[in-house]
């Protein structure tokens, strides 16, 4: 009997310090489109990945032109020559394809760029989101970008704004001085941003970015 009244003693005492735990959320796709770093880092993915393809576009056609000239004057070749021909073709059909996969494949040179120019602003953006956890006294920060799960949320637990006031970044509403990372406002109306189904967020005047595939 002692027994199970320790263990349900033990089960009460997880309940409430699970009630204790304090929880809010963030928006990364928003906080990530009001850090000029990465728009400038997009930017340059972008510039690159274009003159990329276009390398290979450049040399795709070479070959192209190369086999049309080939259908041409192959009656015209020895079984020698054609064999030449034939196999400069394919040598250079391959070497295509091997800088395509060298620039585009998986651990590519895109990839590695990707990598060099972004992840040192996720790191700063994790550091921030700490950050505001710690000194909020929050157990659990929930990101509301992409595939989330969140159908609402009170704007007022939302603390986008507060990272990027620990990066450096005023926010647009001007909001993010008059909130604390408890979550509590001390002379403003909740964030303007509100939370629409599917848990996306929305800013008036706000257009989401699209990202280079």
């Amino acid at each position: 009997m002692n027994r199970i009244i320790l263990i349900l003693l033990f089960v009460c005492a997880g309940l409430l310090q699970a009630n204790a735990q304090r929880y809010a959320y963030v928006d990364t796709e928003y906080i990530l489109k009001n850090l000029s770093s990465y728009q400038d880092a997009q930017k340059e993915l972008d510039r690159m990945s274009e003159q990329w393809q276009k390398e290979i576009e450049a040399r795709y056609e070479a070959i192209d032109r190369l086999y049309k000239a080939y259908q041409a004057e192959k009656v015209l070749l020895t079984e020698e020559l054609r064999k030449e021909r034939e196999d400069e073709i394919v040598r250079r059909e391959q070497e295509a394809k091997d800088l395509q996969r060298q620039r585009f494949g998986v651990d590519g040179d895109l990839f590695s760029k990707r990598q060099e120019l972004i992840q040192p602003i996720q790191d700063q953006i994790f550091e921030a989101i700490k950050e505001v956890a710690t000194g909020g006294g929050f157990s659990v920060i929930f990101d509301k970008a992409g595939q989330s799960n969140i159908l609402y949320a009170d704007p007022r637990y939302d603390k986008s704004d507060r990272v990027l006031s620990r990066l450096g970044i005023s926010s647009r509403d001007g909001g993010d001085d008059s909130v604390d990372d408890s979550g509590n406002d001390t002379d403003t109306p909740p964030d303007s941003r509100t939370t629409a189904p599917g848990g996306s967020t929305r800013t008036p005047d706000q257009n989401t970015p699209t990202e280079r595939k």
